[in-house]
């Protein structure tokens, strides 16, 4: 293989093992792709984005260790070269445009087809103006709005100001008379609305639309399916 057809190397991050090893043995059939390095938290993706420098960072946003918009500008100062695509549960627009604002190439969903994350990984590659969101038409046309004073509404406010108590999930239903079910899908639309990667960090963007200061780390530590904050759902 000459230096042209070098291959494409990847460095995957997802802190469940199960998911780093099946992106491991789907990128292995593909000749043109090498997986270097693998990371389950933000420090070691760092380190190891230091030291490989791979061309594609691929990063779950919901890994324990430094929220993720630092993680990406964490990962393009250690090595300018790599380019990050997200694969997110997630699509919400002010997510999507905090991680643009912070240097991502891709933004894609964990429910695509491994077929359309190869392409994504290629296209990324090849091109070095190219940003590919892997999202909905009407995440798309918010994207690059402003966002309302308080976008979310007063069920969805109420499941906050008990997550803030540090109430997890099944408490949460229990006080306002809703399933456990019910509140996760409240949570996923409260991140997706606010562009928050964790608990605390839905209190906090909330709270400081509010003009209030933020809570402190001890106030709200569960994740947004009762799990601790930097675990995913």
């Amino acid at each position: 293989m000459t230096a042209q057809d070098d291959p494409i190397t990847i460095l995957i991050v997802d802190d469940h093992t199960l998911v780093r090893e099946g992106l491991r043995e789907i990128l292995k059939t593909q000749a043109d792709l090498r997986v270097v390095g693998e990371a389950g938290d933000s420090a070691a993706t760092v380190a190891l984005a230091e030291k490989e420098r791979p061309d594609i960072v691929l990063l779950d946003i919901e890994i324990p260790g430094s929220d993720v918009a630092t993680t990406v500008r964490e990962i393009r100062g250690r090595s300018p070269g790599s380019r990050v695509i997200i694969l997110s549960m997630h699509e919400g627009p002010q997510l999507v445009r905090a991680l643009l604002g912070a240097g991502i190439r891709g933004y894609l969903l964990k429910s695509i087809h491994w077929e359309e994350l190869v392409v994504v990984i290629r296209a990324v590659h090849s091109d070095s103006t190219r940003v590919i969101l892997g999202v909905s038409q009407e995440s798309l046309r918010h994207v690059g709005q402003e966002p309302s004073p308080d976008p979310l509404s007063a069920r969805e406010r109420e499941v906050l100001n008990l997550v803030a108590q540090a109430l997890s999930n099944g408490q949460i239903a229990s006080s306002l008379h809703l399933t456990e079910a019910t509140v996760k899908r409240h949570l996923v639309n409260i991140f997706g609305k606010l562009g928050a990667v964790s608990r605390l960090d839905a209190v906090n963007k909330a709270t400081a639309l509010r003009g209030r200061e933020p809570v402190t780390a001890a106030t709200s530590r569960a994740g947004p399916a009762g799990r601790r904050d930097g675990q995913t759902h």
